[in-house]
């Protein structure tokens, strides 16, 4: 499968296939309204998407507090030096001027009965349609001895920006020999191969600024994406400087002080230089405040994305419970063109087509050294099921690895572009 900028955004081509049919109305008499929360990998796109192709029938409104929204994806190729932070840094001008109305403000209420949104800033936006795209928070009392206010201590770096740029500069200020530690989290989270793509390039870092440091990773579980590879390059590209943790060796039992800089991994503590503490995870708060969640997700009804307690509520990408698919950037704009076509046939009484799904995660293991994962996928009554997949595989040859990488470099422009328009 290779993807370039072109192709990628041509996946989305079926959900511009509307017919022509009258509109429903909204209960005010006007147009429709639909209220995006959320402007990452999958509220972006829905709201794009909805105001492109209702060709103006709907007002789509934005709700995103950052002017700026980093990837998460790529962000740890920013860490490993590969990217500039302004490279995976995106505005919403060119949504706004395609006829999304953005606001920069927090929703902080959602009225199901009344179908309201609430802002930090005091408004009240009524909505026929309400989409949630929140991405991710952390489950409190994940990792014993670490909360957000330890954050600048023991960084997450799993919401991109100053989160990225604080541990890129921790790994790079540590001492000659240092260790680097990684709490790694539990199943399930937002891009499975994020955490071992990072450790790749915290150690193409050490390699270059710090050859005898170490890196450590406690792991609760006994295996993870892209293990093989990811181990093949390890021993290949930094051979003894990585020492992973799992399960079976107690990598679940974890304890972290950030005052001491400790990590304690089934009893026996380390003093560490830099910590990487990534907790167990769970929708975003405005999932839990429109009370559509069970449990840490949001259940949905895979042929369009809706909530399964509310037909007029959609959630989409890291937030959702919906089957196979991981949470991943790609996941999360592809299950957005589901929605927004449902969405768009919903409100205006045009075609909507059968709900396709698909995925790819690629990762980089050192220079040109780049692997890849993904699937298709179906959906069914109960889940978005898989129907076949592909993985990259050891021993590959090293113009393959760079077709990789480079096929990889060709998506993030295209997935970006078809996020913001640009």
């Amino acid at each position: 499968m290779t993807l370039n900028r072109r192709a990628f955004i041509g996946t989305g081509v079926a959900a511009a296939a509307a017919l022509s049919a009258p509109h429903v109305r909204a209960q005010d008499g006007g147009k429709p309204h639909v209220i995006v929360v959320g402007g990452g990998a999958g509220g972006a796109t829905a709201a794009r998407y909805i105001a492109r192709d209702s060709d103006g029938a709907i007002d789509v409104t934005l709700i995103e507090p950052t002017r700026a929204y980093y990837t998460c994806f790529f962000s740890n190729l920013y860490i490993g030096g590969f990217r500039e932070l302004s490279s995976i840094g995106h505005s919403y001008g060119t949504l706004a001027e395609g006829g999304v109305n953005v606001v920069h403000d927090w929703a902080v209420g959602v009225d199901r009965g009344a179908k309201t949104v609430t802002l930090a800033g005091g408004a009240v936006l009524p909505y026929d349609k309400l989409i949630l795209s929140p991405g991710i928070d952390f489950v409190e009392g994940a990792v014993p001895g670490w909360d957000v206010t330890a954050q600048n201590r023991m960084p997450h770096a799993y919401k991109a920006g100053s989160q990225s740029e604080l541990l890129k500069a921790q790994v790079e200020a540590m001492p000659e020999g240092g260790t680097f530690a990684m709490v790694a989290p539990p199943n399930p989270y937002r891009c499975p191969p994020g955490p071992y793509e990072r450790i790749s390039m915290i150690a193409h870092v050490l390699k270059e600024k710090n050859p005898t440091a170490k890196i450590l990773v406690a792991d609760p579980k006994p295996k993870f994406s892209k293990m093989s590879l990811f181990q093949e390059g390890w021993n290949k590209h930094y051979p003894g400087m990585v020492d992973w943790v799992g399960e079976d060796f107690g990598g679940g039992n974890v304890e972290v002080d950030p005052d001491a800089m400790t990590v304690s991994i089934d009893g026996v503590v380390t003093k560490v230089d830099a910590c990487n503490v990534i907790p167990a995870m769970k929708a975003g708060r405005i999932v839990e405040i429109a009370g559509v969640n069970e449990g840490n997700w949001a259940p949905v009804v895979p042929h369009t994305m809706q909530s399964r307690k509310d037909e007029n509520v959609y959630v989409l990408g890291d937030a959702s419970s919906q089957g196979d698919m991981p949470k991943s950037g790609f996941s999360a704009n592809s299950q957005a063109k589901v929605c927004a076509m449902a969405v768009r046939g919903a409100l205006t009484g045009t075609k909507v087509f059968p709900a396709k799904f698909s995925n790819t995660c690629w990762s980089l293991i050192d220079t040109d050294d780049g692997v890849k994962v993904g699937a298709t996928y179906e959906a069914t009554d109960e889940k978005i099921a898989k129907v076949d997949g592909f993985i990259s595989q050891t021993g590959e040859d090293s113009a393959l690895r760079k077709a990789t990488y480079e096929e990889s470099l060709g998506w993030y422009a295209g997935i970006t572009s078809d996020m913001f328009g640009t």
